[in-house]
């Protein structure tokens, strides 16, 4: 079982680049240990600059200093990140063009047992609505580690959440296959096809192996880049396979099911379920206690594939 968080590769890579590049710079407000940011903080503390709790300084201070010339990281929970600042990442990020990387930790509901003050099941609804801000959800360490790689070497806004523990493999070191803004087959399949995104991609990969052993074969895209939406490949799921099931740590509303529903309803029209949290504030508990609950899991997603099929 992998111990490794997203958070930590992210400080990792960071910390490569920043000992070689003196214009990456980190900040953070009030949250480097959560962050696994204290490795980045020690050791190049005239790269990092720590604002406390005031997150709508956090992206401005970041913004500023992008202006600067310099390449920018701002670190919060996604919670906050994404409601408190949502101004200044819409202004000072987006709308100035400037090289800002924005980047939500315990992402979705990964803090649990806090409730919904701490939960971000909007924020993918929320920034995708901003001109010029990407988003991306990564589903691993080894996507993760590829991302922010990429996002190194371009100059315009993303937003980037990941979650607050570590979770299973999805890819390996001599597996990963990356492509910028482009979704990741995991499985192939022609009888449906799961899009999944984040930490529900392992899931998504488990119900396709679990299918696989019925006799049904279920196609597993990882569509980390929610913004741009890579259209592409789920066109051609539509047109290759006989339904479409999204799965999502996010609202209901304006997440990855909205989009992919979207798109298929223009360009070739099929059936697609889409599986979120619901509209409400969602239990309290450890993430797959909250998954399970709400059937964002592989038992439910055998069960809904088997069920769709049955109906189309």
């Amino acid at each position: 079982m992998n111990k490794i968080a997203d958070k930590q590769v992210i400080c990792d890579v960071l910390l490569e680049h920043g000992r070689k590049d003196r214009d990456v710079m980190v900040l953070c407000s009030d949250s480097r240990g959560s962050a696994s940011l204290t490795p980045f903080a020690q050791e190049l503390p005239d790269q990092f600059v720590e604002v406390g709790i005031a997150e709508q300084n956090l992206v401005s201070i970041a913004a500023g200093l992008a202006r600067c010339g310099k390449k920018t990281y701002a670190v919060s929970p996604a919670s906050f990140l994404s409601t408190r600042s949502y101004e200044q990442c819409k202004v000072d990020v987006a709308y100035s063009g400037t090289n800002v990387k924005l980047i939500g930790i315990s992402g979705g509901v990964s803090y649990g047992a806090l409730g919904m003050s701490h939960h971000s099941a909007q924020d993918i609804a929320a920034m995708a609505a901003i001109p010029n801000m990407r988003v991306y959800l990564p589903s691993d360490r080894w996507q993760t580690k590829c991302l922010m790689e990429a996002l190194l070497e371009d100059e315009e806004p993303a937003y980037i959440r990941v979650g607050r523990n570590a979770v299973e493999d999805v890819y390996g070191e001599e597996k990963i296959s990356f492509k910028m803004n482009e979704a990741t087959v995991v499985t192939e399949g022609d009888d449906l096809t799961f899009i999944a995104c984040g930490e529900l991609v392992k899931p998504a990969a488990d119900a396709a192996a679990a299918l696989r052993e019925k006799g049904i074969f279920a196609r597993v895209l990882d569509m980390y880049c929610l913004k741009p939406l890579d259209q592409e490949s789920i066109i051609k799921a539509a047109k290759e396979t006989k339904a479409i099931v999204t799965i999502e740590e996010h609202a209901p509303y304006g997440g990855l099911g909205a989009m992919v529903s979207q798109v298929v309803c223009q360009h070739c029209p099929r059936k697609v379920i889409n599986l979120a949290l619901p509209d409400a504030p969602v239990i309290t508990g450890t993430s797959r206690e909250v998954f399970d609950y709400y059937g964002l899991n592989a038992e439910n997603l055998v069960k809904t594939a088997q069920k769709v099929l049955q109906d189309v």
